[in-house]
């Protein structure tokens, strides 16, 4: 890594910018309420190293998708007081992330201070990466680190637009541990590999497939991407969620693949989309009326002992729609067995859904690394350059 990191920068009693990534999920009635503090604890120790280096901290994050504008259900109050709690002392939170008030709260920050803005995407300068609003952002400090590695494929003013302005710059632990690992299992993949791609849409992935299968032996599929690929081979779908303009794509993938792309041979199937719906099982193809919602129990039973044999593991998204009970098991499955077998093998786990999986499925204790980002843990599995990173360099 060409990457300035945290100790290679002198920061003791600097006012430092950190751009964190406390995109959290929050409970969907209230909106005030915290369901997953995971990435807020994943920044912790940033933070602690910085606050024991005596800095000030100004810390910018999103919340969410609020289109360029104030959204009252995205501000980041509850995330101002959990991280106090979690810190052990007061957080104060800006009124908003530029303008004026926002640079009094900054200048008047003392030794071991902790402001968090309010949501970056409250303004549509954000996104667009708006040299103005880098300005403004990047007057707040002096240095400048980023930590939110969930971010680093994005072209934003707080992760590429700030980095340009300001000379000291670094990498935060959270940052290049996410790098490390991910680079560690790409560039000298331990065999036999294994890559497990699911979710519902072929399209975003791609790449991820076409560079999985030169770093790994096998890439297991599943979700509602599985129904393109069988699609392409002439199995009947059903109802199933295909992507017809992407049929030729996943025909010329299997194509390069020569069988290392590994399919469904059974099916988990229903005619709603609904948790009380009646279900069956099949083998081959779905039939007409009938959608699949997860792997069934062969395919299970292939996929465990693929993982069980590996030696290098990489997962990003379900097998299924794990949200509803009936179509879950594939999914918990495959978590479960990339768990036990990561007792061995080196494995890394990328991708929000697959996070909430290992939640759900109750491990996650032995996996190598789960990503704190999923489209950037993507793209880094694509091979392509993450803007966030290289505006570092």
């Amino acid at each position: 890594m060409t990457l300035r990191q945290l100790d290679q920068l002198a920061l003791r009693g600097k006012r430092v910018f950190v751009r964190v990534d406390f995109n959290v999920p929050l409970d969907k009635e209230s909106g005030t309420s915290i369901t997953s503090d995971t990435r807020i604890r994943m920044a912790l120790p940033t933070i602690r190293t910085l606050l024991d280096q005596g800095c000030s901290l100004v810390l910018a994050s999103h919340l969410g998708r609020p289109k360029g504008q104030p959204n009252a259900r995205m501000r980041l109050a509850p995330v101002a007081r959990r991280l106090a709690e979690l810190l052990g002392r007061p957080v104060r939170l800006a009124p908003d992330c530029v303008g004026a008030e926002a640079e009094a709260m900054a200048g008047r920050l003392q030794s071991g201070e902790v402001l968090l803005l309010e949501n970056l995407r409250f303004h549509s300068g954000e996104e667009a990466n708006d040299p103005g609003f880098a300005r403004a952002l990047a007057s707040l400090a002096g240095a400048y680190i980023n930590d939110a590695f969930g971010t680093a494929h994005r072209t934003h003013a707080s992760t590429t637009g700030v980095p340009a302005l300001l000379d000291h710059k670094a990498a935060g632990l959270l940052m290049m541990r996410e790098l490390e690992n991910l680079s560690h299992a790409i560039s000298a993949p331990a065999r036999p590999s294994l890559g497990i791609i699911g979710g519902a849409k072929i399209s975003g992935k791609i790449d991820v497939i076409r560079n999985l299968l030169n770093v790994t032996e096998r890439v297991l599929i599943g979700g509602a991407m599985s129904y393109t690929f069988l699609r392409a081979q002439g199995v009947s779908t059903g109802s199933s969620l295909v992507e017809a303009d992407r049929v030729d794509m996943a025909r010329d993938l299997l194509g390069l693949a020569n069988g290392r792309i590994v399919l469904p041979v059974d099916h988990v199937i229903s005619q709603r989309f609904r948790a009380d719906a009646p279900t069956r099982i099949v083998r081959g193809g779905v039939p007409d009326g009938w959608m699949g919602l997860d792997i069934g129990p062969k395919t299970v039973e292939n996929y465990v002992a693929a993982i069980g044999a590996a030696e290098l593991i990489i997962w990003n998204g379900p097998m299924g729609v794990f949200e509803l009970k009936p179509f879950a098991a594939g999914t918990v499955a495959v978590a479960r067995a990339v768990d036990e077998s990561s007792k061995a093998a080196f494995s890394v786990v990328g991708g929000g859904d697959s996070e909430r999986a290992i939640r759900v499925a109750g491990v996650g204790d032995n996996i190598s690394h789960i990503s704190t980002g999923g489209g950037a843990s993507l793209d880094f599995l694509a091979g392509k350059t993450l803007p966030g990173v290289e505006a570092l360099r």
